[in-house]
């Protein structure tokens, strides 16, 4: 199995904090986003590789802290070319771009870089295994406001996903869904297909009703808390959050 870490995206509502620094440099009680994002990978049986897509403007920060980052396995920084918000690839194209410049044909455990989680992803790897299907992880939200602000999926008894939403006005579920997935190896060149049919490469959950119409997901339904770390404010909230911890 291999990681892919998705940090090419520019922060801009988060200035001037990341105007300098990539989001997942930012601190969080002493450590890095992106640092505990590794501690999660490195309880994760079954990694080969772990890849993190940037951008341009901040590669050789990335490229540094790779090879200060002591890890079981490699990490291999991949620069996407972008150098702006405005030329950015989006993160579905950041995961055709990964694909195509490592020739991944593995299964494939892809992660914003920009959110914090209490539950451990070798519970999701091993939940991947047994269903034997793409999956998405999932977590009751009752805060309608939020549940706007993410994807949302409908699912049935058996975690079997039957509709998803990004950023929903009318949400159909509780279910909200983090940009936390994990793909066969039969389905990667299925994003090559997305894109060419000229389909949305932003968001990394646009490509999951498409990909429901030809062939089953599942939900994997997680405990605790999950931070997504997209203003100043919800920062704030987590570091109040951890320094308390």
């Amino acid at each position: 199995m291999k990681a892919l870490i998705l940090a090419a995206g520019y922060a801009t509502r988060m200035y001037p904090l990341t105007l300098s620094t990539p989001k997942s440099f930012l601190d969080v009680a002493g450590r890095t986003i992106i640092d505990r994002l590794l501690d999660k990978l490195e309880k994760t049986p079954g990694i080969a590789e772990c890849l993190v897509v940037s951008n341009a403007k901040f590669a050789d920060l990335f490229e540094a802290w790779a090879r200060e980052r002591k890890t079981p396995w490699p990490v291999t920084v991949l620069n996407d070319g972008s150098t702006c918000n405005e030329n950015r690839l989006g993160a579905v194209a950041d995961i055709l771009f990964a694909i195509k410049e490592k020739n991944v044909d593995d299964e494939l455990l892809v992660l914003a870089a920009d959110n914090l989680f209490d539950f451990e992803l070798a519970d999701f790897a091993g939940f991947f295994r047994r269903v034997g299907r793409d999956c998405v992880t999932a977590h009751r939200l009752e805060d309608p406001e939020l549940l706007r602000r993410t994807g949302v999926i409908e699912a049935d008894e058996n975690g079997k996903v039957l509709s998803f939403e990004e950023k929903p006005a009318a949400p159909k579920s509780n279910l909200a869904v983090p940009p936390f997935y994990l793909y066969r190896r039969d389905t990667l060149p299925l994003f090559e297909t997305y894109l060419a049919e000229g389909q949305n490469p932003d968001a990394p959950g646009n490509f999951i009703p498409w990909l429901l119409r030809r062939r089953p997901v599942m939900a994997f339904l997680f405990q605790g808390r999950r931070y997504d770390i997209g203003s100043r404010a919800s920062y704030e909230t987590v570091l109040r959050t951890f320094d308390k911890e």
